[in-house]
């Protein structure tokens, strides 16, 4: 699809990326992946398809999964949802470095990412058409980096030296701060308490009405419960969603 230029959720994910290159990272940190470089063109996709306008509601998630947004770019990308529901495909590239025990297979990815399957597959159950949910509603993750340590293994962002998990920081949460000034939404939703917590780092109350659901992880086992239906009952309590049932 041809994009359209100037798109301002797109130029503030190209200054995210540019300044997120200029952070080095050292022990227990040995590969990074960066799904803004080499899945840029799918993200920009994501962006430009789904992202126009102000909405109702924003959703924001954490760092990428590493079937989901790892592979295709786009935010709990699981495959099936962003291929199927929103349309959305095509060539993905490589990391500078690849690590050998997490290849980047994209589309071709044979695993599927649970946490991408319940929240999409929650959303295209309210939602068949992709266009009809995001016409008041986006999602957004807070930061697009992916850390490893020598084995393969996932580091989380508390495992990081506190200077370099600082400089991310500064860097995503103004990033954050861009996008809600660009989306204006109304509603601005968490997807677990360290989502909630950057919110609240850059939300106005005054303005946004900011709130959680369950973080729809397996590592959860609460979100291993109906999950589905405790999200539709949180949405629903803190107005986001109305009339609805689980």
């Amino acid at each position: 699809m041809e994009m359209r230029k100037n798109h301002p959720l797109v130029e503030a994910a190209r200054e995210m990326r540019e300044e997120l290159r200029s952070v080095s990272f050292s022990d227990p940190v040995s590969h990074v992946y960066q799904p803004l470089d080499y899945a840029w063109e799918r993200h920009v996709e994501y962006l430009d398809r789904y992202g126009s306008g102000e909405k109702r509601v924003m959703f924001l998630g954490m760092n990428p999964g590493p079937y989901g947004m790892t592979q295709t770019g786009v935010p709990f990308g699981e495959i099936a949802a962003v291929r199927d529901w929103m349309k959305i495909s095509g060539s993905v590239n490589q990391p500078a470095q690849p690590h050998p025990k997490r290849p980047i297979l994209g589309f071709d990815c044979p695993r599927s990412e649970v946490s991408g399957r319940r929240l999409w597959g929650l959303f295209a159950s309210r939602f068949p058409k992709a266009e009809d949910f995001f016409a008041e509603h986006f999602v957004a993750n807070y930061c697009p980096l992916v850390w490893m340590s020598a084995t393969g293994a996932n580091i989380t962002p508390d495992k990081l030296p506190a200077a370099e998990r600082d400089a991310v920081d500064a860097i995503c949460l103004a990033h954050l701060r861009k996008v809600v000034e660009i989306l204006r939404p109304q509603f601005l939703v968490g997807v677990g308490g360290f989502a909630r917590q950057r919110l609240e780092e850059v939300a106005d109350v005054s303005q946004h009405r900011i709130s959680q659901i369950l973080h729809p992880s397996p590592a959860s086992p609460a979100a291993n419960r109906d999950w589905a239906g405790v999200v539709v009952r949180q949405l629903s309590e803190s107005g986001v969603w109305k009339n609805v049932s689980a």
